[in-house]
């Protein structure tokens, strides 16, 4: 039997970390990245000693290549391959610039599919791979356009992807989050506001349930979609959201 591998890009905090445990507590050897080095650091004192955990910029092919090479010397393959790293600069139409767009694509939508590219060597017949979109592809954010861009280029390449990989039986499908409690969102509320607690309450009151999502609830998607529960799933966008968007 394959051991059970993951590289999780963006895997030093939030949604990336939440994953990294669960799927470490399920057996996974687990290896994760982070480009900034005071998560990286963080993510090491924090996650078990076995998790590898790597700096690693999704913006730079170079890194990819410095990466998927370290990945492939400590593993050998890859069963699961989650594409979680991103940026999101919450910017509105008239204070766009160039080089903040061309950074919000160059990590979520150049950085994603050339880390899938480049990791394909790397990838198991019949592996899985997820990458994280977010319900704001296909759902109106003030502030989020740009983001949204590049997450829905993204999406839209994976019917495509999908078919491609096929003939390995190797999976894509992508996990899109509602409005998650991560150090990602804190960060973004803080770039209008101080009130971040009661922000978090009025988005959590607009929810359907009531709340908004954990890392955790995400993580538990990731695991299904990286599982053998679901081996004949390809193609697919998995909203986990408790319901949001549903409302005319």
């Amino acid at each position: 039997m394959t051991a059970r591998t993951a590289l999780i890009t963006g895997g030093t905090s939030g949604i990336g970390m939440a994953t990294a445990r669960t799927l470490h507590d399920r057996g996974y050897r687990v290896a994760v990245t982070g480009q900034r080095p005071e998560s990286v650091a963080r993510a090491r004192e924090e996650l078990p000693d076995d998790v590898l955990v790597l700096q690693s910029d999704v913006r730079s092919l170079a890194a990819i290549d410095e990466l998927v090479s370290e990945v492939g010397e400590q593993f050998g393959s890859l069963t699961t391959l989650f594409l979680n790293a991103g940026v999101n600069r919450p910017m509105t139409l008239e204070t766009w610039d160039e080089a903040g767009y061309d950074e919000v694509f160059a990590a979520n939508t150049k950085g994603v599919f050339f880390t899938l590219v480049k990791a394909l060597p790397l990838l198991s017949d019949g592996a899985s791979v997820i990458v994280t979109v977010g319900i704001g592809a296909t759902r109106a954010l003030t502030g989020s356009s740009v983001a949204a861009g590049s997450h829905g280029a993204m999406l839209s390449m994976i019917p495509t992807l999908a078919l491609e990989l096929a003939p390995r039986r190797i999976r894509i499908n992508a996990v899109s989050p509602g409005m998650t409690d991560t150090p990602m969102t804190r960060s973004s509320i803080r770039t209008s506001t101080d009130d971040v607690a009661g922000n978090l309450m009025a988005m959590a009151e607009q929810n359907p349930f009531g709340r908004l999502a954990t890392p955790e609830d995400i993580a538990g998607t990731v695991a299904f979609l990286a599982s053998g529960d679901a081996a004949y799933i390809t193609g697919q966008e998995i909203l986990v959201s408790g319901g949001a968007g549903l409302a005319i």
